[in-house]
């Protein structure tokens, strides 16, 4: 048994015999303390325990399911940078996450060739060449996961660039630990920089958003930064209005808008974590029916190629 294994089983009070439990060397069980203490002991059906435990289902090969399922590396002109849609580009700042989502679109990539300073130097020196760009997206891994000193350095070169008008961080990072996410030094600059600071954070339960993440989240609030939520449509997770409803409640009273609900990126090995997009559909007609219109995410789909992302 691994480490890792051995220390969920022991908190969660669990028997390693009553899960369906595979090894993966390349994308290992991954949780941190924060997360594991939002999930119910004794409780094999925690929608949090379900997001992060590798299970044998994980090993079927499906139809349509692949390892770039949005084609990342088809829009990759040069190390740690993504440009897929105009006027904005993703930098890949971290090859880390503090946790593994097992249905991660980007668990096959390879960060090995995209995320050293030296590629974060090529990314910048392109941003800075292209005067379309106005908005730069850290994304990973999790940029937040990254050293404080190091991500605050990133982000300051990036506010040098004369027509970057906005800094976006997407990051789970506040949510699953947030007792590690960069705070003293990136709230000193969020108040004094002169870019637009946008923080997508991405939750899927309500169960996760503890205390300490209502807490960091009201520093960030009151530093600068707009706070959205996007969430990934998970089958036997999320997949009811009710749980939907009360995430949008939950993220609003902590001053985070919800924003996107993905249906799934189908990456290889997350087939079991599918909802169909009738199902979805339905789900969305529930909750429009019971939310006011800004309490609604957009559902959408991220295909391949795409100058945009494809509302359902």
């Amino acid at each position: 048994m691994s480490k890792a294994l051995n220390h969920l089983c022991k908190t969660l009070k669990l028997s390693v015999n009553e899960i369906d439990y595979i090894e993966d060397k390349q994308f290992p069980l991954k949780v941190p303390q924060d997360f594991l203490e939002q999930i119910t002991a004794g409780d094999l059906n925690d929608p949090l325990l379900k997001q992060v435990l590798p299970i044998k289902a994980e090993q079927a090969v499906s139809d349509g399911f692949s390892k770039d399922p949005v084609g990342d590396l088809l829009k990759n002109p040069s190390p740690a940078l993504i440009h897929k849609y105009h006027g904005r580009v993703l930098l890949i700042a971290s090859p880390k996450c503090d946790i593994h989502c097992r249905y991660c679109f980007r668990r096959h990539f390879p960060y090995q060739e995209q995320t050293n300073q030296r590629h974060w130097q090529q990314a910048i020196k392109a941003i800075a060449q292209d005067s379309s760009i106005h908005e730069v997206i850290l994304s990973g891994g999790d940029p937040m996961s990254l050293n404080e000193s190091i991500l605050l350095g990133l982000i300051k070169d990036i506010e040098k660039i004369q027509h970057i008008k906005t800094l976006r961080i997407h990051s789970r990072t506040p949510i699953v630990v947030p007792s590690k996410a960069p705070q003293d030094a990136l709230l000193d600059w969020a108040k004094h920089s002169r870019l637009n600071k946008v923080m997508v954070v991405h939750c899927n339960h309500k169960n996760e958003l503890s205390d300490k993440t209502a807490n960091l989240l009201e520093k960030y609030r009151k530093n600068g930064f707009q706070l959205l939520n996007q969430s990934v449509l998970l089958k036997d997770i999320n997949d009811t209005s009710e749980i939907l409803v009360a995430l949008s409640h939950a993220l609003f009273e902590l001053g985070v808008l919800p924003y996107y609900l993905h249906q799934l990126d189908k990456v290889q090995g997350a087939q079991h974590f599918e909802v169909t997009d009738t199902k979805a559909l339905e789900l969305m007609k529930q909750i429009r029916q019971q939310l006011p219109g800004y309490l609604v995410p957009t559902l959408v789909r991220e295909i391949a190629g795409q100058p945009n992302k494809t509302p359902l």
